[in-house]
């Protein structure tokens, strides 16, 4: 009789491993292009993971890099959805019909037009701003004073010292470009940049570059978003760096999520916009390392992000539909204009 019931709880153990089995089989996978820094890219693919029993690998890349990966692969992408970044690279993949636009029953929670794309492309899921910062021990051996306005960043005395990041690479570039080009014009903006390529030490390939570059000293100015410099206060404990806003005015990203069109997990890329625009996903970014300003009514306020002052800046209209029109154009005559400038250089 023991061995019989042996047998039987053998039997049923199987059974339960062979129904645990399928229902993880049956919730699929989901690949995740990750624009965001990577801590908080692998918190947020691990608590999807867990929430709904999908396996979810990822990869970090920069948004210039998704942009050349999708298109590269047009229409037959090898990842699923795309997390985090500036939009403006999101605007020229759906500008190239390699997104695919969902309906998302969470954007109710989004708390205005702006953060999300009218034709549902794409949804906002955190709003970062645009400033500048500096290594003070740096700028003090120097006998300099740190920048207050863009047109300080041209002055002679800061030749070689300031960096910011790739356009080609990076939404932050691109969006560096879109908004002298907005606060500028065209033509003086691109005038602008000549000069400035002149005090360029490095253009960096990730966004975030400048500001881990500036507390060691290896840069010592740098432009970017100022919640990545909080995260270099609060997180690695640097006290050597300042920051602040252009005072004649500054843009803000919105870092987004969307569907690459053709992908091969749609049902669970769906799940994930969802997720992504629920607090259980946008409140893990302060708890690793994000401190973007979250764009969901019913996200937890970002305490080191207020703490820091960033809830006092205020931002210029940015014009997101001109960025998506034009900006590949602006990118263009931007690397021109430094071209011509280190052809000059090299005299």
């Amino acid at each position: 009789m023991k061995k019989i019931i042996g047998v039987f709880c053998a039997a049923v153990a199987i059974l339960s491993v062979m129904s645990c089995s399928k229902k993880g089989q049956d919730a699929g996978n989901l690949v995740v292009y990750g624009s965001c820094e990577e801590e908080y890219l692998a918190a947020v693919c691990a608590k999807f993971e867990e929430t709904t029993g999908v396996k979810t690998t990822y990869q970090r890349l920069s948004t210039g890099e998704v942009l050349t990966k999708i298109g590269e692969e047009n229409g037959n992408p090898s990842a699923d959805v795309w997390y985090g970044g500036t939009t403006d690279p999101y605007n020229e993949a759906a500008s190239k019909g390699l997104l695919l636009p969902y309906d998302a029953k969470n954007a109710v929670h989004i708390v205005g037009p702006q953060f999300k794309d009218p034709d549902n492309n794409w949804y906002g899921i955190y709003r970062g701003i645009l400033g500048f910062f500096w290594n003070t021990d740096e700028m003090k051996r120097l006998n300099l004073e740190p920048p207050k306005d863009w047109d300080d960043l041209i002055k002679p005395e800061y030749k070689g010292l300031i960096s910011f990041s790739n356009p080609n690479t990076a939404g932050t570039g691109k969006l560096i470009v879109n908004t002298l080009v907005q606060l500028k014009g065209e033509k003086a903006a691109m005038e602008y940049f000549a000069k400035l390529d002149k005090n360029i030490c490095q253009y960096t390939k990730s966004g975030s570059g400048p500001s881990k570059l500036v507390p060691t000293g290896e840069i010592v100015i740098g432009i970017g978003f100022l919640h990545d410099v909080v995260y270099q206060i609060v997180d690695n404990g640097y006290t050597n760096i300042g920051m602040t806003a252009p005072s004649s005015g500054t843009s803000y990203e919105i870092g987004a999520t969307a569907i690459f069109k053709g992908c091969k997990n749609l049902d669970n890329a769906k799940k994930f916009i969802e997720f992504a625009l629920s607090p259980e996903c946008v409140n893990l970014a302060q708890e690793n390392g994000s401190y973007q300003f979250l764009v969901l009514d019913n996200a937890k306020p970002v305490v080191a992000a207020v703490k820091a002052g960033l809830d006092k800046i205020s931002t210029i209209n940015y014009d997101f539909a001109d960025a998506k029109a034009n900006g590949q154009k602006y990118y263009s005559e931007f690397f021109e204009v430094i071209a011509a400038d280190d052809r000059v250089k090299t005299k």
